[in-house]
């Protein structure tokens, strides 16, 4: 399948779909050329032409989560009324981001910071280390233990697989009520921490 084909076959459906999600056009226009330059890229991992409209939505999703995460804004990543019915059952990069945002909000307050300023809003670990006035070693550290706890309260409530591509193919919330052990302040706490127990 070649990007033009693409193009022709997909372009209004994701184009509508990313409208759907974005609130400004010139930005969803912008994200829409984005994805479809992605798309170009990554042609040659498109083994299979019968899931190229899968795979651009998978695209899609993240071009839109990225936008968001640039911006620092809220996205409600459970709409989607304009996706087909196939797509509905496909998306779960998406679950798992809002999964993971909800984590993130009950990390311990050190390690939340130091996540949200350099996973979502953008900040290097060395910008990071001057606005809370840490080492560089020391601001490094708190972002990888963040990431650490946020990863094994995730693997604590939910099955994640992804494909040889780093695509998550499927998603599953098995406990609503993650576990972080190991913590410093206690020997287990419980965090209620997804959409539905929120």
């Amino acid at each position: 399948m070649t990007l033009e084909s693409l193009w022709e076959e997909h372009h209004g459906h994701i184009r509508s779909f990313v409208l759907s999600k974005i609130n400004q056009t010139a930005d969803a226009e912008d994200i829409v050329q984005n994805i479809f330059m992605k798309a170009h890229e990554g042609i040659g991992q498109l083994k299979d032409d019968e899931k190229a409209k899968a795979w651009l939505f998978q695209i899609a999703r993240n071009s839109i989560i990225d936008h968001y995460r640039k911006s620092n804004r809220t996205v409600m990543l459970t709409e989607h009324e304009e996706l087909p019915e196939e797509e509905l059952k496909e998306d779960y990069t998406m679950k798992a981001a809002e999964g993971m945002l909800s984590v993130m909000k009950k990390l311990p307050d050190k390690y939340r910071v130091a996540v949200e300023l350099t996973e979502l809003k953008g900040l290097s670990q060395k910008e990071l280390s001057e606005r809370l006035n840490l080492s560089y070693s020391g601001a490094k550290s708190r972002v990888q233990r963040g990431r650490e706890i946020v990863k094994a309260m995730m693997k604590s409530c939910c099955e994640i697989e992804a494909d040889r591509y780093g695509n998550i193919v499927n998603y599953e919330v098995v406990l609503d009520k993650p576990v972080l052990k190991n913590n410093p302040n206690a020997s287990m706490i419980i965090f209620t921490c997804f959409p539905n127990s929120i």
